[in-house]
């Protein structure tokens, strides 16, 4: 794609304006010129759109909770609730956006809402990886990461994963003791990408690779411009549709929030970054039943704790043909994101995973 040349006051704001997002700001102008070729009305809206996104007034982000462990960068934070007795609930966001998504405002916000049903729950925070971690791969993030902190609490704690944090948990489960599994739109049969989005992410995996191994680090922009390839026309349509709101409106400040966590993340360790283009979307070892921990098989349909799995009928960043296929699987219509925050979000996914919570006795 050839780059969009911006002129006239649009230009000028966007050379001023804090660059909240989209990351990369150049990549999204040549795919927004790629769309809107056909239309010039549609390229103005989808600018005037950005415009307005990048000048709206900010909401303060909610203040971090307590810590309560902490292993290499990561902690987790302690959002209290619970009864004396009853397992810890610990949410496990992906390795690629903010945890912030599970607790993105006071009325959006999944933890919250477990803590005041009654759960003691704790969000996972991977934390800002620097180039020391290069060698941390997804196995690593397992076993030095997720089981130490697991293996801190005296009762075997119930694990909720999003995204691939589920993909984590899952092995997880299949290493050490735990209540229950839960898993949010998380992938395992990578296979259900589909041959035309597996070579896409191979050919960005090939041009990328160098800078991760010399840094030892893969920025989050890199997996954006790949996000992004999934649904280039959703992208650039969700934009153009901004333009036309009120700024100070509450729907335009959820807008807000929710695209900054999306082009907000840290960077992936270049060996973490190098397994999941590798031995998840390229040779899919989980869905293939080759994935292996330290000698130890993680086999999903063979854990010996409860299981259950939320899968988003509508996802374009995990599909539901990648799902792991437990009995007890869950269909949500909704998207990746909309599950998890959307305005049906609390009917769809909140009560049915507290009530499956509550199953466990």
């Amino acid at each position: 794609m050839q780059p969009l040349h911006v002129t006239g006051a649009n230009a000028t704001r966007f050379d001023i304006a804090p660059q909240h997002g989209p990351r990369p700001l150049p990549l999204f102008l040549a795919m927004l010129r790629n769309e809107t070729a056909a239309s010039p009305d549609r390229r103005a809206r989808a600018l005037a759109g950005l415009d307005r996104y990048q000048a709206a007034p900010r909401d303060l982000p909610l203040p971090p909770r307590p810590i309560r462990a902490s292993a290499g960068r990561a902690v987790l934070r302690d959002y209290g609730g619970g009864t004396t007795g009853k397992p810890a609930v610990i949410v496990m966001p992906s390795l690629i956006n903010p945890a912030a998504i599970l607790d993105l405002s006071a009325d959006t916000s999944l933890m919250q809402w477990l803590a005041t049903r009654g759960y003691h729950a704790h969000l996972l925070d991977w934390g800002t990886p620097g180039p020391e971690d290069r060698d941390l791969d997804l196995d690593a993030h397992v076993a030095r990461i997720l089981l130490p902190l697991l293996q801190g609490f005296a009762t075997p704690p119930i694990l909720v994963g999003y995204c691939l944090g589920g993909t984590l948990a899952v092995a997880a489960a299949a290493l050490t003791r735990v209540a229950g599994l839960a898993t949010i739109a998380a992938p395992w049969n990578f296979a259900g990408y589909g041959e035309t989005a597996r070579v896409e992410m191979a050919r960005l995996w090939r041009a990328a690779a160098p800078f991760a191994r010399q840094t030892g680090l893969l920025p989050m922009e890199v997996l954006q411009s790949g996000f992004w390839q999934l649904a280039p026309a959703q992208t650039i349509a969700k934009y153009e549709t901004f333009g036309d709101r009120d700024p100070t409106s509450p729907a335009a400040r959820a807008f807000v929030r929710l695209e900054d966590w999306a082009n907000a993340g840290a960077p992936l360790p270049a060996a973490a970054a190098a397994a999941l283009f590798g031995d998840m979307l390229a040779r899919d070892l989980p869905g293939r039943g080759l994935w292996r921990i330290a000698g130890r098989s993680i086999a999903p349909l063979a854990l010996s704790c409860p299981a259950v799995e939320f899968v988003a009928r509508n996802d374009r960043i995990v599909p539901a043909a990648t799902a792991i296929g437990l009995a007890d699987r869950r269909d949500v219509d909704a998207g990746h994101v909309g599950m998890i925050v959307g305005s049906r979000a609390r009917d769809q996914l909140w009560e049915p995973l507290a009530n499956w919570i509550d199953s466990l006795g």
